[in-house]
């Protein structure tokens, strides 16, 4: 019995020690890497640092003496832990040697190959972006590929990194805004985005100019460009964009079909306003924050505008120009239809810029989430027992075309049981005279409307036409001038202008 009882303590001992191996085992696969791994390695290699096993390595010689002819050998002995793409003698081969003859161009070419933090070839991810030692970023694709170089010999782990033998080397390659640079006197469309370092579109990039002219620098366009702030910094290493950039016939093709919607005043006999502002309204769909190869370009692209883009790929010419922030499709023409090229404007109506100041005004005014009999949630506004007539909400927008609009509103009157009336001026200037306010030079003024009990359809409201492209700064929606509660109230959920093509 005393034998049987020790062959079962046995027994259970060896399981636990079976479960406990189990779990270990577990949990040293799913934390472990081969990196954390590098100790158990039976490799020469970890004895040294990075400098030394490249050096020993043979078939990477030519990019060896680039290592000590930079200085990088230096860097590779230190004791941060780095991971060095290696090219073969035989990629080295290829390189241009105008590249290798250049001092600073030599510096940015290695810098291109060594990224701090290790990153080892067994890997989940797909894709991993990987910053270089410079201002570059390199995709790590699948488990044998950096940017297009294949890794012919993987993983050679070292006492402070790791390194991976490729069979190309990886030339820094310019970004979409480098080569918009590179494309200046050849291509009209490069030359106005360039141009609008000097130009300010929006009165808010000005102060992007200061700053960039006390600070100059290969970054310094970020700031003081137009295009580049209002659009997408094409000159950002760390995101990838999508870029179109037209042919001359087509771009000006394309600018002339603006020009009647965005005409401009201007003070200066040399300057062509309208010219400025119809390439500005052309241009700015054709960048897209995101990288799309030729087999996932879709036929429509949604610009960060809201205009629909028709991409038609036999409008390409050549081969995509495969940059290190992206991807440029050099085209004949991009034929974006007006109707869709010119936005709708729709002003939400919680969004309001101000209102009519007293004391405890800003208590009438209630902003409200909800849902209407369709099920859709929405947002809108209502002022409720103002005491005082002409309670005003005031909005504003930019960038509206000079051509004809059609005004509409959705009002819901939903907390009342009378029927309420309120109006709308579009545009114009105050003129304060005494206690008197008048207001001068409007667009467009809509008379005293119905608000119909629980209506939530759109209101046409009428149409006026803007000789000039023009920003309105005082949208007004406006109480009956009423001091009886219930019938001096206000609301509105949104405003709608639809511009008319010519």
């Amino acid at each position: 019995m005393y034998k049987l009882n020790q062959v079962k303590m046995s027994l259970l001992k060896l399981n636990y020690k079976r479960l406990l191996v189990g779990v270990l085992t577990m949990a040293i696969v799913s934390c472990s890497s081969p990196w954390d791994e590098r100790q158990e390695i039976d490799d020469a290699n970890l004895k040294v640092t990075l400098d030394v096993a490249i050096t020993n390595t043979a078939g990477t010689s030519q990019f060896t003496k680039l290592l000590v002819q930079t200085g990088y050998d230096k860097i590779l002995a230190a004791s941060k832990t780095y991971t060095v793409f290696v090219p073969t003698d035989e990629a080295m081969a290829q390189v241009d040697p105008a590249i290798l003859n250049d001092p600073g161009q030599l510096v940015n070419f290695v810098g291109n190959h060594i990224a701090l933090t290790a990153y080892s070839s067994v890997r989940t991810e797909t894709e991993t972006q990987i910053k270089m030692s410079g201002s570059k970023y390199l995709l790590f694709k699948g488990t044998n590929m950096i940017d297009d170089a294949t890794i012919t010999s993987a993983d050679h782990y070292a006492a402070n990194g790791v390194f991976h033998v490729i069979n190309k080397a990886l030339t820094p390659k310019l970004n979409i805004w480098q080569y918009i640079n590179s494309k200046a006197g050849t291509s009209a469309m490069s030359d106005y985005l360039l141009s609008l370092k000097d130009f300010s579109i929006y009165a808010s990039d000005v102060a992007g100019k200061v700053i960039s002219a006390a600070s100059p620098g290969i970054f310094a366009d970020s700031l003081s460009n137009s295009y580049l702030r209002n659009v997408y910094n094409l000159n950002n290493e760390k995101n990838s964009y999508t870029l179109f950039l037209m042919e001359d016939a087509g771009y000006n093709t394309e600018v002339d079909k603006m020009k009647p919607y965005l005409i401009k005043k201007t003070n200066n006999p040399d300057r062509d306003s309208t010219a400025i502002y119809s390439k500005y309204f052309t241009v700015r769909d054709m960048a897209y924050g995101k990288k799309y190869e030729p087999n996932n370009l879709p036929a429509t692209l949604i610009s960060r505008f809201g205009v629909e883009v028709p991409i038609d790929k036999t409008q390409i010419v050549g081969q995509p120009i495969r940059l290190s922030n992206g991807i440029v499709y050099i085209m004949k023409k991009v034929d974006v239809p007006l109707a869709k090229r010119l936005l709708i404007k729709k002003i939400e109506g919680e969004n309001v810029y101000s209102f009519t100041s007293y004391s405890g005004s800003r208590n009438k005014i209630f902003y409200r989430d909800k849902k209407d009999p369709f099920g859709v949630f929405f947002n809108d506004v209502m002022v409720q027992d103002p005491g005082r007539g002409e309670f005003t909400l005031y909005y504003r927008d930019k960038d509206f075309y000079s051509t004809k609009y059609k005004v509409y509103w959705r009002a819901i009157n939903d907390r009342q049981t009378n029927v309420f009336q309120q109006r709308l001026r579009i545009g114009g200037k105050s003129v304060t005279t005494g206690t008197t306010t008048t207001w001068t030079s409007t667009l467009y003024d809509v008379p005293l409307t119905n608000v119909e009990l629980n209506n939530y359809n759109e209101v046409y409201l009428g149409e006026f036409t803007l000789a000039q492209a023009i920003d309105i700064d005082w949208i007004s929606l406006i109480a009956a001038n009423n001091t009886v509660n219930g019938n001096n109230s206000l609301t509105l959920d949104y405003l709608k202008f639809i511009p008319q093509v010519k």
